[in-house]
């Protein structure tokens, strides 16, 4: 079976930021012969103006609401890879449209990683552009992670190439059993 006739749904990659979702998500899609999505250039484009300057100019929850429904868009689309922004997976109603037109793959990855990938764009994330940036992502790993964890497909991420993950999403996408690698 090809990659692409296993996939018969939306493929939604979750997961905190840094976590590789944009650049596994452009090789996924390749592998796939999808077009790949990402949700913050979306959002970006939609309000004509860049994530950090919609939440210092009109808040967070100015944002969120923005992110539902640039997402539910998106949904609406035919079949591809759609990478969300960290905090896009911990609205409900994200989540249950995500569930009827999608198969949601929570990248999971280690403190370590995800403080040496934020660490050179840190500035351009608003939640870390201040304080302990290692103390941050914990806060966020320790909130967040339980609703990852809802994630139809959980991959750990890891140091190396990005490859291996790919194949490890594509096997769980082709049989349920690996889901949870």
């Amino acid at each position: 079976m090809n990659d692409r006739a296993a996939v018969q749904r939306t493929v939604v990659l979750v997961g905190l930021m840094g976590a590789g979702k944009t650049s596994i998500g452009r090789r996924l899609a390749a592998r796939l012969g999808m077009p790949f999505v990402d949700a913050d250039a979306e959002i970006e484009a939609a309000a004509g103006e860049s994530i950090s300057d919609i939440f210092a100019r009109h808040g967070e929850q100015a944002f969120r609401d923005g992110e539902r429904r640039v997402i539910a868009r998106l949904l609406d689309r035919p079949q591809h890879v759609l990478a969300t922004g960290g905090g896009a997976f911990l609205d409900a109603e994200t989540r249950a449209r995500i569930s009827v037109v999608g198969t949601s793959v929570w990248l999971r990855a280690a403190i370590d990683t995800l403080v040496r990938r934020l660490e050179k764009s840190r500035t351009q994330r608003p939640l870390l552009a201040a304080g302990d940036l290692r103390e941050r992502v914990t806060q966020l790993m320790e909130e967040r992670y339980p609703i990852y964890a809802k994630a139809d497909i959980v991959i750990d991420t890891g140091e190396g190439p990005h490859e291996p993950v790919v194949d490890a999403i594509l096997a769980a996408l082709k049989d349920p059993a690996k889901a949870r690698a």
